[in-house]
């Protein structure tokens, strides 16, 4: 009798996997182009332009992000948060896949959500099928699930290109890791390189609303060239997407006398990103000579909390205050001590609300100050930037972008 039932139960789960399989299938074959976004920095943004730059060649887009917060972007650009009952998991993927076969839409650009390697892998080969597979940049992120080095964060990556069909990418350093998948996997490698770089104006870059990585509108613009989308077209539906809530702002303020510049880069996370924020910041504001850096950190990202503290003892330009906030702070705050900052350089503000963080940075300031928070976007970070947004007024991108050759600005920093 046991054996029997267990026979009953062992079919009604095979079978269960059989028609959710088919469905799946049913539902990828409704979509004709599928774009499966990856890489270590700036997957939302890249998926974000995407989706506009379709938009703007007339082709009917549904996007789903996983950066700062889950999103669902629909054929006119509006977007409805996505909730989760528990903790993320790559069935996601079916669900969104679902709801846009509903829609009948062109094109759906999705966000990779996995991080260990083989889930990255079963993303791509088991569900998504892309048309087109795009890999931002390979860096030294995520350590801890893909390492322990780049090299094996660009072989993890990799695993999501896709059989037979075209791969984008804009990595230079680990490319020969990319080349080897396409070339296992027969697919084409279109590869975003310097002359695309140069190709995009500072003129056009300063029209975004916000600090947009070249690299990521050079890819976005490779994908809809390969979707049949003009450079105009595209062009125009990018710059008419809506950002990721982590892009890169500026503002100015003026508070109780204080004059205050404040950058918000929290959506770097990574030492490099980081860097780049933070130098670029002192390099467009170097008339600020206080200096002060928010990191917000997360207990459950300690590893990235001590290769940012390692890091930043590292930089050419350093922080006279680093005001740690958000949870796990020790951790950070222990390799800054042992590579030489001195405790009354630290300001400790773990566990503290984004009002009183904001009072603590004011009462660093002496007269004028330059602001720069790296790290992470969720809380307290969002509500911070809200302060310092409706306190201040925006500074426009054209600061960041002079009539200068793009070979002459500094690094810029991918979002998301």
């Amino acid at each position: 009798m046991e054996i029997f039932i267990l026979c009953i139960l062992i079919s009604f789960v095979v079978g269960d996997r059989i028609l959710e399989g088919t469905r799946l299938k049913r539902h990828r074959e409704q979509i004709p182009i599928r774009i499966h976004v990856n890489g270590s920095r700036g997957k939302s943004s890249v998926t974000r332009l995407i989706a506009g730059a379709l938009r703007g060649g007339g082709i009917s887009a549904i996007a789903k992000t996983t950066g700062t917060t889950p999103r669902i972007i629909y054929e006119d650009g509006s977007e409805t948060p996505l909730y989760r009952l528990g903790k993320a998991n790559i069935k996601e993927q079916f669900h969104v896949l679902g709801l846009a076969a509903q829609r009948n839409p062109d094109a759906i650009v999705i966000e990779c959500m996995a991080l260990q390697p083989r889930l990255q892998a079963m993303s791509e080969h088991r569900i998504i099928h892309s048309t087109i597979g795009v890999i931002t940049n390979c860096r030294e992120d995520h350590l801890d699930v893909m390492g322990p080095t780049e090299r094996h964060v660009a072989q993890a990556l990799a695993g999501t290109t896709p059989a037979g069909q075209t791969l984008v990418t804009a990595e230079s350093q680990h490319l020969d890791i990319l080349k080897h998948a396409c070339q296992e996997l027969e697919c084409n490698l279109e590869v975003v390189a310097t002359d695309d770089l140069e190709a995009i104006s500072n003129a056009e870059m300063a029209r975004f609303g916000y600090y947009e990585h070249r690299e990521n509108v050079a890819v976005a613009l490779r994908v809809a060239k390969l979707c049949g989308v003009s450079r105009e077209d595209a062009m125009v539906g990018m710059l008419n997407a809506t950002p990721d809530v982590g892009a890169l702002r500026m503002y100015d303020l003026e508070f109780f006398g204080r004059q205050i510049c404040f950058v918000h880069g929290f959506a770097a996370n990574d030492p490099q990103s980081s860097h780049h924020i933070w130098e670029l910041s002192h390099r467009v504001f170097p008339e600020y000579s206080r200096r002060i850096m928010l990191l917000n950190l997360r207990t459950d990202r300690g590893d990235r909390s001590r290769q940012l503290g390692e890091a930043i003892t590292t930089w050419a330009t350093q922080p006279d205050f680093v005001v740690l906030m958000g949870t796990g702070t020790r951790i950070a705050a222990r390799e800054l001590l042992k590579k030489g900052f001195l405790p009354g350089q630290i300001v400790f503000s773990e566990g503290t609300s984004a009002r009183d963080v904001f009072e603590r940075i004011v009462e660093l300031v002496d007269q004028r100050a330059l602001v720069v928070g790296l790290g992470n976007v969720a809380d307290p970070g969002l509500a911070l930037v809200g302060l310092f947004r409706n306190r201040g007024v925006q500074i426009p991108m054209s600061q960041l972008y002079p009539t200068t050759p793009p070979e002459a600005q500094p690094p810029e920093v991918a979002n998301g």
